[in-house]
């Protein structure tokens, strides 16, 4: 848990610095400028790394589906090279998606405007800027994010569902709670990242209000990889303990 948990902090490390290096910096000059290189760059590692963290969080709820339905062959399935290549896969297929996506942005023609309507280089409002047929880029966000959203999120209903059958068949009261904790900081980072997800991507352009996507986005690119940390430490009891304490004194 602990292994995916690191290669979780990792890829939010990454991903937000991808965005929030480049939002401060316009916060403090007066000219607000990317190189088209660099909004390339940015495009790419952004959905390298979101991709990948979508599909470890699925990893993860098949580590806890392991845990819970299966504990004595635990360490037999879920070995480190077993852990090391779940992960390497999630690197993968975030890599190729992003290179599917960042491959038919780069055929768009931008002749509309140079000013992009965003704090950076998002799907939506490159699309907005291209012309003169995108239907095949609008396509392929569907296609991608639609295998990268609905799959994970189908086989994270089915790992939970085993998981909650199993629970439900404990005896002791205790032996539930504990697993119930095990697993409520993984469904709430689940929850917010995929729904934040679906609010922004399954959409038409044309139906897209501009203040909403940057609501959005700034949930999902900087709120959620601060969340993250806290969400996960909050299942362990020393933690939890001081966080109540520090309440109480506030």
């Amino acid at each position: 848990m602990y292994y995916f948990l690191s290669s979780l902090s990792f890829i939010d490390l990454c991903y937000s610095s991808v965005i929030t290096p480049k939002m401060l910096v316009n916060f403090l000059v007066k000219k607000n400028m990317i190189f088209y290189s660099e909004c390339k760059a940015q495009l790419f590692f952004f959905l390298v790394f979101m991709v990948a963290s979508g599909d470890l969080l699925t990893v993860m709820a098949y580590d806890h589906y392991v845990a819970i339905c299966s504990p004595l062959l635990y360490h037999l399935i879920m070995s480190f090279r077993v852990c090391s290549v779940l992960i390497l896969v999630s690197f993968t297929l975030g890599f190729l998606s992003a290179l599917a996506h960042t491959s038919a942005m780069m055929k768009l023609s931008f002749c509309k405007s140079q000013v992009i309507s965003h704090y950076f280089c998002d799907v939506h409002p490159l699309l907005n800027l291209s012309w003169p047929n995108t239907h095949v880029s609008e396509l392929l966000l569907f296609v991608i994010v639609g295998l990268n959203t609905l799959v994970p999120t189908l086989a994270f209903f089915i790992y939970y569902a085993f998981i909650f059958h199993s629970i439900f068949l404990i005896q002791s009261s205790e032996s539930q709670s504990k697993a119930f904790g095990t697993c409520s900081s993984h469904l709430i980072a689940v929850g917010i990242f995929f729904a934040s997800i679906t609010f922004m991507y399954f959409k038409p352009p044309s139906s897209n209000s501009l203040e909403q996507n940057k609501v959005s986005l700034v949930f999902y690119s900087t709120v959620i990889p601060m969340l993250n940390p806290l969400i996960y430490s909050l299942r362990k009891r020393d933690v939890k303990k001081a966080f109540w304490k520090f309440l109480v004194k506030k």
